[in-house]
């Protein structure tokens, strides 16, 4: 769903009687938009996550916190959690990583490139899955910072 999209959804919450909007894609992604009082709205932006075959939802907040930081992908490619496809992932959710580990390869035009952390801290969201394409400058796992 485009950003537009969203504004589109805030513009008829706003001008409406209705106090809450739900919809859902095609792809299983949800946008969830609630309007509190003096006017104000929630949004809660939800895509399906693929875990071992099953999949679930994970809620993201449309604003971040402050005490999150971002690792980014340098480069347009191909995301991996694994170095192969029976090894383990480099993080999972809850693990405490330092500057300098492998938390991802972004793969571009054949070649592997690790993508290393620029902070300690634990990992408290993956935001791409596996083999799923990404852009430059693309949030892919955000750490709180210890």
């Amino acid at each position: 769903m485009k950003i537009r999209d969203i504004e589109k959804l805030v513009r008829i919450l706003e001008t409406s009687i209705v106090s809450e909007i739900e919809i859902t894609d095609f792809w299983g992604r949800r946008v969830k938009i609630n309007k509190l009082s003096n006017n104000t709205q929630t949004i809660r932006i939800s895509e399906p996550v693929v875990k071992e075959g099953k999949e679930e939802i994970t809620e993201k907040p449309a604003e971040a916190k402050k005490n999150i930081a971002a690792i980014r992908s340098p480069i347009v490619g191909t995301f991996y959690r694994a170095p192969t496809p029976d090894a383990p992932s480099y993080v999972e959710i809850g693990d405490v990583i330092k500057p300098g580990q492998v938390v991802c390869i972004v793969e571009a035009m054949k070649l592997m490139n690790e993508i290393e952390s620029d902070v300690a801290g634990k990992v408290v969201q993956i935001l791409v899955k596996n083999e799923d394409p990404v852009e430059y400058n693309q949030e892919l796992i955000l750490v709180e910072p210890l």
